[in-house]
């Protein structure tokens, strides 16, 4: 599964960067905007004869994050990839994943006003490798796995996008499927599976989402983004809601500190608030291909220049 993760990787850095050098020679590619990171961070502790006591330890994380945009007239194409993996070994212990995720979108928006649009789209959202109780110990009892669960949106509605900024979209018409693939983990209860073996839940309803972004200061950028969604078909009350921060601290062209954030509410999952932070510092390199999707370039401060 790394491998493959990896080989995503690679690809997705290969085609986002043979797109950005074409774009200045084919007039056909003009109304593109690409612009994304690739991350490498790593961390590390050794201790020797250290009174104060400690575990030898390293870890990384690699991950890409790319919103790749066309724009041509009444058409929006908003695209967004992010794919993140990393482990830490810690003598003793042994290997354990720090971050794990597979966040792909797509939205298509025909303009109906100045900053409205009617639009539909999809996304799918999952994780890599398995997960375990007691601090991803392998030893200890499965809970997730690729594609357990896995959720896949299918929707249309209206997107808000009064500059580069901010992006809205309400979809009051949303179908939204959980997949447990996982047969360890096919079982009433589980992410909302109604009876032992069965593999999809599905659900109907109402699906919010928003991206934020703000530059802090010189080099210091943060990207918010929130969703929420409410099934239809069953306790409408039971919102699940998320949030996501990344802070990126670019130290120079090519290195960067990078912080997140991500909370999460689902009563499938468990009935308490969800919280992923971490921290690293490594190697960053980033594309922009220049390609402003608004008149109004005071729209873009938030770009890493």
């Amino acid at each position: 599964m790394k491998k493959i993760f990896l080989a995503g990787m690679l690809m997705v850095g290969f085609i986002a960067t043979a797109q950005q050098e074409t774009a200045a020679v084919k007039d056909s590619t003009k109304h593109w905007s690409i612009v994304g990171q690739n991350t490498l961070m790593l961390n590390q502790a050794a201790f020797s004869n250290w009174v104060g006591g400690g575990a030898n330890n390293v870890g990384w994380l690699a991950g890409i994050n790319y919103n790749m945009t066309y724009e041509k007239g009444n058409d929006l194409w908003e695209n967004i990839v992010i794919l993140g993996y990393g482990q830490n070994n810690t003598s003793g212990v042994g290997n354990r994943k720090t971050q794990d995720v597979i966040n792909l979108s797509t939205n298509y928006g025909r303009k109906i006003s100045k900053s409205w649009y009617v639009s539909a789209g999809t996304s799918f959202l999952s994780q890599f490798a398995p997960g375990y109780e007691d601090g991803n110990n392998p030893q200890a009892a499965k809970i997730s796995n690729f594609m357990a669960p896995g959720y896949l949106n299918l929707g249309a509605g209206f997107t808000y996008r009064p500059n580069d900024n901010f992006t809205m979209t309400l979809r009051p018409a949303n179908a939204r499927w959980t997949f447990v693939t996982d047969k360890d983990l096919q079982f009433a209860g589980v992410y909302g599976l109604k009876n032992n073996g069965d593999s999809s839940v599905f659900q109907f309803g109402f699906l919010g989402t928003a991206i934020y972004k703000m530059k802090l200061m010189e080099n210091i950028t943060l990207v918010n983004t929130a969703s929420v969604f409410s099934n239809y078909l069953d306790h409408p009350e039971r919102l699940v809601l998320s949030y996501g921060g990344v802070l990126n601290m670019k130290i120079n062209k090519y290195v960067s500190s990078v912080i997140t954030l991500d909370l999460l509410y689902d009563h499938n999952q468990i009935w308490k608030t969800q919280v992923k932070q971490t921290l690293g510092v490594g190697l960053a390199y980033n594309i922009d291909n220049s390609v402003k999707r608004s008149e109004n370039k005071d729209n873009q401060n938030w770009k890493n220049q």
